[in-house]
């Protein structure tokens, strides 16, 4: 609409320009070499407009026929260089449809129609990748790596040849060069990141996560970050603790969350007598992450302290996040330190049910610190190898007692606090130990009544497979002279009789026979 317009307009101006010449009439002489000519204006002016239009035509002309090699040579050339691209598309279709022998014979195409193109030294590598031609693909990778346009994909492919073959250092080597060219190539500046921290080098780690700081997110740069000087603090923490700590309060400022980090600082902290700063580091952290780390870091705030005063610690740290499983095994943990027996108990009361190893190992502890009764301590050890695990620091299907900056596969901040094979959703032991057969009851005779009665001991808790049991026996005939000793008969999970929630129990009789105690208490654990 827009260019009708301006059309419009032209025609109108041209029209107008005419009739103000036609308004006003004139004559025109030339005096030339002897010839005189009179014409009008409007005969003039069109005179002249036609001498430039034949002077423009007669140009072009010429300059056509003085052009016309250069026209022909470049009509070839682009008549070439369209075949080259057509090799270059077949070629790179084919490689990508794993025809090896189309791309083969149309980068040989292309290298002869369009040679030194970026495109044509791509193909060629990948050809030769393709066919296993390694020294082939580097020749191209080299070639493309010596012009400014294609020198990161050069030098890209170079990498990763040199990954391919094991070379280390010829890999380093490439990738520092990458990151010099381009300081935001990402995968150029994790390499010489991944390599600074497989060699221990973690202040040449943090200047390569600083040359990157542009590739990445911020929190993803701050919590790498974090990880790497939580790593140096530990490498330096005999060395130099004053850089080892401020190293370490870095790491907690950019990543409260990072537990070695909190744990860490609060240890120097404490060391150097600023408990009060060490409990709102290691406060904050365990709000984030609950951590056993934590909680030894929190326990041992003050040196000196009584075991009492570091349960009253422990309790107001795990009161800040109530309902937690770490929580209470700090509490457990300080208690049986203390030896406040039933406070530890009361802690684990909401676990017994179903206990993780941590928990029943601990019971363990309790039953044989308070009461020194080997058979429950049997029970709860049986029980803890039957149990479901614990978090542990795990990464790559690798399990380690303590945290490491790098997993074994060499990836930054690879161990995770979780249960291991989680990602498979193995959660649980897949083979238990099944539950020894239940016997029949025997009846026994009191020495002051005749009446036969059945020894049965309670257990700690209403078990469902004991129950209907328990409602079957009833009194039966007198038995052999030889009294019998009737098995305690509980659930596989159950720790046994007295587990904390003790109710009466009727007392085993002694045998008389040949079965020794020793081996009856074996028969339990069969």
């Amino acid at each position: 609409m827009i260019q009708v317009v301006l059309f419009l307009i032209t025609v109108a101006l041209v029209a107008a320009g005419f009739a103000w010449v036609a308004d006003r009439p004139g004559d025109v002489a030339i005096t030339w070499m002897g010839y005189h000519v009179e014409t009008s204006l409007m005969v003039a002016a069109l005179a002249i407009a036609a001498l430039i239009v034949v002077a423009m035509v007669v140009w072009s002309v010429a300059r056509g026929i003085l052009r016309s090699p250069e026209q022909v040579s470049l009509f070839f050339r682009h008549r070439r260089a369209m075949k080259g691209y057509l090799a270059i598309t077949r070629g790179l279709i084919a490689i990508g449809a794993g025809d090896l022998r189309l791309a083969r014979r149309s980068a040989d195409e292309a290298a002869r129609l369009s040679p030194g193109d970026p495109l044509m030294l791509l193909l060629a590598a990948q050809s030769a990748q393709m066919a296993g031609d390694r020294g082939g693909a580097e020749r191209a990778f080299h070639e493309m790596a010596q012009h400014e346009n294609t020198k990161l994909l050069g030098l890209r492919g170079l990498y990763i040849e040199a990954q391919r073959r094991n070379d280390v250092g010829a890999a380093r080597r490439v990738a520092e060069e990458a990151a010099k060219a381009a300081p935001a190539l990402a995968w150029a500046g994790q390499a010489v990141l991944d390599d600074r921290c497989a060699a221990t080098d973690w202040s040449g780690a943090l200047d390569a996560l600083d040359h990157m700081k542009s590739a990445l997110e911020k929190d993803d740069y701050r919590r790498k970050r974090a990880v790497l000087l939580t790593a140096r603090a530990l490498a330096l923490q005999d060395i130099d603790r004053d850089a080892a700590r401020a190293a370490v309060l870095e790491a907690v400022k950019l990543a409260p969350d990072l537990v070695p980090a909190a744990a860490l600082a609060g240890r120097r902290l404490a060391e150097t007598g600023e408990a009060r700063r060490a409990s709102k580091i290691l406060n904050a952290a365990w709000k984030l992450n609950p951590h056993p780390d934590i909680a030894e870091a929190y326990a041992n705030l003050r040196f000196g302290d009584t075991a009492r005063a570091r349960l009253t610690r422990m309790q107001s740290l795990a009161d800040k996040l109530p309902g937690q499983l770490e929580g209470a095994l700090t509490v457990a943990r300080a208690a049986v330190d203390a030896r406040e027996f039933a406070t530890a108990r009361a802690a684990l009361a909401p676990y017994l049910s179903t206990p993780t190893r941590r928990v029943a190992t601990l019971m363990a502890e309790i039953e044989e610190t308070e009461h020194g009764d080997e058979g429950r301590v049997r029970e709860w050890l049986g029980r803890a190898m039957r149990a479901a695990g614990d978090p542990v620091w795990t990464a790559d299907g690798v399990v380690s007692d303590r945290w490491l900056p790098v997993s074994p596969n060499g990836r930054l901040d690879g161990y995770e606090w979780r249960m291991p094979l989680a990602e498979i959703g193995v959660t649980y032991p897949v083979i238990e130990t099944p539950p020894p057969a239940p016997e029949p009851p025997v009846a026994l005779e009191r020495p002051d009544t005749a009446t036969p009665v059945v020894a049965v001991a309670e257990p700690a808790a209403p078990l469902a497979p004991v129950e209907p049991l328990r409602k079957a026996q009833k009194p039966a005939a007198r038995p052999a002279p030889v009294e019998a000793v009737i098995p305690l008969v509980h659930a596989p999970d159950d720790p046994g009789p007295d587990s904390g929630l003790d109710g009466e129990l009727v007392p085993e009789i002694a045998a008389a026979g040949a079965v020794s105690p020793w081996q009856r208490l074996k028969q339990l654990f069969r």
